[in-house]
């Protein structure tokens, strides 16, 4: 809190009057950072025709880990430092995975997906590992081969 206070400019207690204790200022943190993401993925997709929308994801994911998230999923790594489920932002983390899941399912039910539940399920699983690795430099251009994977799983549903 000392280096936070310090780099904000303001004092430990204009933090804690503002955000009441650490961990509402991890998920204030963390709900922002959301909000970001929301905003950025939905306006980049939506550049594409809706029966390409769903591989857009992938396009749009590798731009935001190059440029904005290379150390890894920001919510994913919060989470391995939050191992307390009562932790506030340990809802932020799974509200924002709830919600790319429903993102995801929508983008499928607009393509015509026959089935969007299973679908949605398989493409979060490529974003979220691609994520991960990315950030851990296992695999080379781990969002690239999620892509690719992607477009397999949705040719196979028809989409592509």
């Amino acid at each position: 809190m000392d280096l936070i206070a310090k780099r904000a400019g303001v004092t430990k207690k204009t933090l804690y009057d503002r955000f009441g204790s650490k961990e509402a200022l991890v998920a204030a943190y963390l709900r922002e950072r959301d909000e970001r993401w929301r905003a950025w993925l939905t306006a980049e997709v939506e550049k594409s025709p809706p029966a390409d929308r769903a591989l857009a994801t992938f396009d749009a994911l590798a731009e935001w880990v190059r440029r904005e998230n290379p150390r890894g999923c920001g919510f994913v790594n919060a989470a391995a430092e939050l191992p307390d489920a009562g932790h506030p932002a340990r809802q932020v983390i799974a509200d924002q995975k709830r919600w790319l899941r429903a993102y995801l399912r929508q983008l499928c039910e607009e393509a015509g997906v026959a089935a969007p539940d299973e679908l949605a399920d398989e493409l979060l699983l490529l974003h979220e590992g691609a994520t991960v690795l990315n950030g851990l430099s296992v695999v080379g251009d781990p969002v690239g081969i999620a892509r690719e994977l992607a477009l397999r799983v949705l040719g196979r549903a028809g989409t592509v």
